[in-house]
């Protein structure tokens, strides 16, 4: 009997000593886990400290200070107002300048269409800018100057230069206002191209009107010249061609309004007598 005994409590001796390995294993594979997590936050912290200590060491740094400014693309005098303006001066770590913030600060510059900035370490910072160009002057509540892609950027002050050509009659209602402006500077990118008494240089006045019409103004013909804002290179053509054939008729200096607005041609009206 006491063998028998023996031999039926064998498989449960062997099912609680499975047991105990396993859960043994389990705390010997929790263990070896538990110690890689924290021997990889412990790496991380140091590399993380390490870093850290080395920013701001570099932030201190004499080495790293801010002692050049190469500004490209304006002339002195806007240069030397984003370099004043914005404290581009010595004081500044070449590492700490935000330069997403400091490029949209420095395009709000009524002169400074778009910026790019570039550290050159160890002590030089590149600002690439480009300039607004003023392509005419736009007569609103006060006059202002607009650039090749009709955007008006500036209000003209009393000591800047005014010879370019001028934009009336624009509308009051937002919406409408830089349609025309759109419009008025694709004409002046065709004139741009033409050369001789149709040039820019000649036009005096642009005087947009309702419906998308506009009457431009040259300097050598004292006459109104009406064409809408559709096919305008087209309409140019047109207009040379009859300004062509006025002249050899004699006629051109009676001239008071060319309208090109017919699809039949263009119709011109005469001085009385």
């Amino acid at each position: 009997m006491k063998r028998r005994t023996v031999i039926v409590n064998q498989p449960v001796r062997r099912k609680r000593n499975r047991t105990r390995l396993a859960v043994l294993r389990l705390i010997h594979l929790l263990g070896s886990v538990f110690f890689k997590f924290s021997l990889l936050v412990a790496v991380i912290t140091i590399i993380s400290f390490s870093f850290l200590s080395l920013y701001h060491y570099l932030l201190a740094s004499p080495y790293m200070k801010l002692e050049h400014v190469e500004v490209i693309g304006v002339d002195n005098s806007i240069r030397a107002e984003l370099i004043e303006r914005y404290g581009l001066n010595a004081e500044n770590s070449l590492i700490a300048l935000n330069l997403d913030e400091l490029k949209q600060k420095m395009e709000t510059h009524p002169w400074v269409r778009s910026v790019r900035l570039e550290r050159q370490f160890p002590d030089t910072l590149v600002v690439r800018a480009e300039k607004e160009e003023p392509r005419a002057l736009v007569l609103m509540d006060k006059i202002y100057y607009m650039n090749r892609w009709g955007e008006v950027f500036k209000e003209v002050s009393d000591t800047e230069e005014m010879d370019f050509p001028i934009i009336t009659g624009v509308s009051r209602e937002g919406s409408e206002v830089q349609k025309q402006l759109e419009s008025t500077a694709h004409l002046l990118s065709i004139l741009e191209s033409e050369g001789g008494v149709w040039s820019l240089n000649e036009l005096s006045e642009i005087h947009l009107q309702e419906k998308g019409e506009m009457s431009l103004y040259f300097s050598h013909l004292p006459a109104e010249i009406k064409l809408s804002c559709e096919d305008l290179r087209n309409k140019m053509n047109g207009l040379k061609k009859v300004a062509e054939h006025l002249t050899q008729t004699g006629r051109i200096h009676q001239v008071t309004g060319i309208d090109l607005n017919y699809d039949e041609g263009a119709v011109v009206s005469f001085r009385k007598g």
